[in-house]
């Protein structure tokens, strides 16, 4: 009980750290968001006076009169109530509504991707592991090099193939704009459709360090006595790479899975952008363009309780599997 105490504690200690710093970077960035709304404003030929700039200091919670602690404090209680604010990118959209347009798009879009080069990943190293000296190998720096591409080139190399020159797919987008959000047959294949490039851009980038991190699992697994035993028995070759190997093998990587979950949230913002799809990595570079706070505030929150979530459920479950781990040094 004291190992679950402790490590709660550490994380919600962690938590507001995070929201502490969340606070205050975007505070250091050069600009002001009650700038950038005067200034749509008077692009738009609506009145400037300091009677309109006050009102949305305090919409925005940046009322200059107030200390840096003050906000600060005011954030702190805002964020326990759940209030993330006016968005200035997207106003006067509330932040917890415009992430929530753009969140499911990129755990969709993500977290398939994601989930697909692990499964690859895993499978593939597994077989190369068993086969270590074989043709297989040869898929280790394939995939290493593809790893080692930058997003965004990789997705302008897709894009130029598969869009522009053989047009299977379309160019930018999240789905049809003719079409009506919703459950249909007709909007879920749009969906798909415009998110097969960039979700293949994921995949390609990143089944080559699952694959490498489990072919040497294998590798190190492959040594253990328990193998040789069970080659002792007669048990088939499938049965042992697959039950006893890999099995074991995985582990490592079923961690590392999940805390790569709780990195789903954040995006992918270059593929984001290159295919403008409507996710929240883009949000993201919006809000740091526009110099919106409450935008990068909710975001980063949404990362931030995310990832702590992610890690803490791993380190609550080492500490169900494993005994050991709750003994203290």
């Amino acid at each position: 009980m004291r190992y679950y105490a402790r490590k709660s504690g550490f994380y919600l200690v962690a938590l507001w750290a995070a929201l502490t710093l969340n606070f205050f970077i975007p505070r250091l960035l050069p600009g002001n968001p009650v700038d950038v709304l005067m200034a749509k404003l008077q692009q738009r030929g609506g009145t400037v006076d300091p009677s309109v700039r006050r009102s949305y200091e305090l919409l925005l919670g940046t009322d200059t009169s107030e200390t840096l602690w003050s906000q600060y404090f005011s954030y702190l209680g805002n964020m326990l109530r759940g209030d993330l604010g006016i968005s200035v990118s997207v106003f006067p959209a509330e932040v917890s509504a415009v992430i929530g347009q753009a969140l499911p798009w990129t755990i969709v879009l993500v977290g398939m991707a994601t989930l697909i080069s692990f499964v690859l990943g895993i499978v593939l190293g597994t077989v190369v592991g068993w086969k270590r000296g074989s043709w297989a190998d040869a898929l280790v720096p394939a995939t290493t090099v593809l790893a080692a591409v930058p997003y965004f080139w990789l997705a302008l190399l897709l894009v130029a193939l598969f869009a522009s020159a053989l047009n299977w797919f379309p160019l930018l987008g999240g789905y049809d704009v003719a079409l009506s959000p919703g459950w249909n047959r007709d909007f879920l294949f749009s969906a798909v459709h415009h998110g097969f490039l960039p979700a293949m851009t994921i995949v390609i980038s990143s089944v080559g360090g699952w694959l490498l991190g489990m072919r040497n699992m294998m590798v190190s697994t492959m040594s253990e006595d328990y193998l040789l035993t069970a080659r002792a028995k007669g048990l088939r070759n499938s049965r042992i790479m697959t039950r006893y190997a890999a099995r074991n093998a995985v582990l490592p990587s079923v961690a590392g899975f999940a805390i790569s979950l709780g990195f789903v949230v954040s995006g992918s913002i270059i593929t984001e952008q290159v295919f403008s799809y409507p996710g929240i990595g883009s949000r993201l570079l919006q809000a740091v363009q526009n110099n919106d706070y409450a935008l990068m505030q909710g975001i980063f929150l949404v990362i931030t309780v995310t990832v702590l979530a992610a890690n803490l459920l791993i380190d609550l479950l080492y500490g169900a599997i494993d005994p050991r781990t709750r003994v203290q040094n």
